[in-house]
């Protein structure tokens, strides 16, 4: 049994922050980067399955889990053993000069759990964000062009090319520029508000791209299934398999950054397969391996071999012990059923959202799949956005024990991204808490 188990249970115990939160916060300011913010400046001791405890002994219910990172629970048991066991014999030793097999081994899951029938291989890499700009150098080898084609309200990362990607400003580009060139910003799907079906909405970005760019420069078109930071919008049905079609009658690799909508996040393994594409590349981090670093990008065996032997790599790009974690991660969503549990999850969330959304006219949208759900808050009566009452709600619910991630451009979107490991009773405990937070508004 892990020794770091807690309680699966709501505590607030002092103010929040804490004192000792409080006192942490003062020497934080003092050596940390003020551009390193936090929404919260509560600090975290420890944590288990669905529930994170600080430094002041308050226990909070995580629906965010570390932005998507925590899928299945916090300190998962099997996840820490993997762990342990291979930090007794190996904590590195770069793939590149000297392999390991859990590296292979890692691949060889990727190869049989991304979408699609066709040989696949992988480079496994540390972050999201760089496996973002290795799909992007590895499409510009295989196709020896090098525009980059990004949707409206995407979020890629945060390094030069990822912030040229990646639509919000403030706070991931605002001042950081020059960005890297060529990367071109076509509408999206947002059902919400441009009421487009499927097959207009990809007309709208396919006409855009053809214009401004051409097909003919493009290497590649980078979408999140579901877009995360941008507020979990969820494309109309079709949108996707209709750009999908436009990239491969154009020579133009299609690739899937599942970095947040990966890992049974909403009950597949990708949200591809909701959509029903099969991407040239697939983009993995975030939930791949229980909290540590590490990501890959996964391909058309033809694509990823492309490039040429050394031209991919890093010093710690699929590090043995993120590995051996990654591989209890798989094994654990496949013996256990992980993936049925997304689906109760949002059998939980959505109808609890909707009857608050009656309740409250500020909610305008509840979407989202499995254990991905968002509501965006409007000024009533209209679509305008409301960030202010995100922020009230989200403030309450800290001061309540529930933890909750904003999102969205106009930063009105609550997002709901439990791990797989919270009870229901939980879930309806955390709802209870938003509904009294919108009481309030």
């Amino acid at each position: 049994m892990n020794t770091t188990a807690v309680a699966q249970e709501r505590l607030v115990k002092t103010a929040i922050p804490g004192p000792k939160s409080v006192a942490l916060q003062q020497r934080r300011l003092a050596v940390v980067s003020a551009g390193v913010a936090s929404a919260l400046p509560v600090f975290i001791e420890r944590a288990h399955g669905a529930i994170v405890v600080d430094v002041d002994g308050n226990q909070f219910i995580d629906l965010g889990s570390g932005i998507g990172v925590m899928t299945i629970g916090h300190t998962d048991d099997g996840v820490v053993a993997a762990a342990q066991q291979q930090l007794e014999l190996l904590t590195h030793a770069m793939f590149t000069i000297t392999p390991y097999e859990s590296y292979v081994r890692v691949c060889e899951l990727l190869a049989e759990h991304t979408p699609g029938s066709f040989a696949k291989k992988s480079v496994l890499l540390n972050s999201g964000a760089e496996a973002v700009e290795n799909a992007v150098k590895i499409a510009r080898k295989f196709t020896g062009r090098s525009g980059v084609g990004v949707i409206d309200h995407a979020y890629h990362g945060r390094t030069n090319l990822t912030m040229a990607m990646t639509f919000k400003a403030m706070p991931y580009k605002l001042g950081f520029g020059p960005f890297a060139p060529d990367v071109h910003h076509a509408p999206n799907s947002y059902p919400f508000h441009d009421g487009l079906s499927g097959a207009d909405a990809a007309a709208r970005t396919i006409s855009y791209l053809e214009k401004k760019v051409g097909a003919t420069d493009l290497a590649c078109i980078v979408v999140e299934p579901i877009q995360g930071e941008g507020g979990f919008v969820v494309p109309a049905p079709g949108y996707l398999r209709a750009l999908q079609e436009w990239c491969t009658a154009n020579g133009v690799v299609f690739i899937a950054d599942e970095i947040q909508s990966g890992m049974a996040r909403t009950g597949r393994w990708y949200a591809s397969e909701h959509m029903d594409v099969e991407p040239d590349m697939v983009l993995t981090a975030k939930g791949i391996a229980g909290g540590l670093p590490i990501a890959a990008v996964t391909g058309r065996a033809e694509i990823m071999d492309a490039s040429h032997p050394g031209g991919l790599g890093g010093t710690f790009a699929g590090n043995p012990v993120a590995a051996a974690a990654a591989i209890s991660v798989f094994d654990s969503i496949a013996s256990k059923n992980l993936l049925a549990e997304g689906a109760r999850i949002e059998g939980v969330l959505k109808p609890a959202l909707t009857a608050l959304q009656a309740k409250y006219p500020v909610i305008g949208d509840v979407r989202g799949i499995g254990a991905m759900i968002a509501i965006e808050l409007v000024q009533p009566g209209s679509h305008e956005p409301n960030a202010a009452a995100v922020a009230s709600v989200a403030a309450y619910a800290a001061q309540h024990g529930v933890l909750l991630l904003t999102a969205g451009t106009y930063g009105n979107v609550i997002r709901f991204l439990p791990s797989l490991a919270i009870s229901n009773e939980l879930l309806t405990e955390a709802l209870g808490v938003i509904d009294e937070a919108f009481a309030t508004l």
